[in-house]
């Protein structure tokens, strides 16, 4: 990686750990600087402005950190509901990314952002979509090996998985570690449905 590079990685890495703490419009252009120990310059070099680097931040940190955990893990047995639920139980219990008392930081960004700017509502709708859609997909194929309920509807059991998750982030910031352990017991009991 060049020096350019690891220096606007350096600098959405500490943007996502502050922005995680504190919020989006909370989070000022010169409290990144100050974390990163570089100049404004140097900031600047990399992003116009403060919204540029929140899309970069999405793109080229969240995305990254999230994707193994809500994406790549599905299909991996041939027990897809199996594989949802590990998903779920990863996100809430596993993944180092994130820290109950902070919930999700794409919820948080979407709680935060999305009503106020297209360009974050876009980017954040992007990153869920994408998450849906790899449900739905697999959801279908195992409809089409019979694994599954034939006559649910994908799309919609897909965008109910990952409301449940937003949902379930946002009370374990105020109910703690046992919301999610309480949710997984119900969301097993939901999956056996799907059979």
């Amino acid at each position: 990686m060049s020096k350019a590079a690891a220096t606007r990685l350096n600098i959405l890495q500490n943007a996502f750990e502050l922005i995680y703490l504190k919020g989006y419009q909370a989070t000022s252009i010169d409290e990144i600087i100050a974390r990163t120990a570089l100049t404004k310059g140097a900031f600047f070099y990399h992003f116009k402005n403060k919204e540029e680097m929140g899309l970069a931040m999405i793109k080229e940190v969240m995305y990254p950190g999230m994707a193994p955990y809500m994406i790549n893990v599905l299909g991996r047995t041939d027990d897809l509901l199996e594989d949802i639920y590990n998903m779920m139980k990863d996100l809430l219990l596993l993944n180092p990314f994130f820290k109950v008392a902070y919930g999700c930081p794409a919820v948080n960004l979407i709680d935060e952002m999305a009503p106020l700017s297209d360009s974050f509502r876009k980017a954040l709708l992007n990153l869920m979509v994408e998450w849906q859609k790899a449900i739905q997909h697999n959801l279908e194929a195992a409809q089409a090996k019979g694994k599954v309920n034939a006559a649910m509807d994908a799309r919609q059991v897909a965008l109910f998985i990952t409301a449940n998750y937003s949902g379930v982030r946002n009370m374990g910031k105020v109910l703690g570690k046992p919301a999610y352990t309480d949710f997984l017991k119900q969301f097993k009991g939901y999956l056996a449905g799907l059979k």
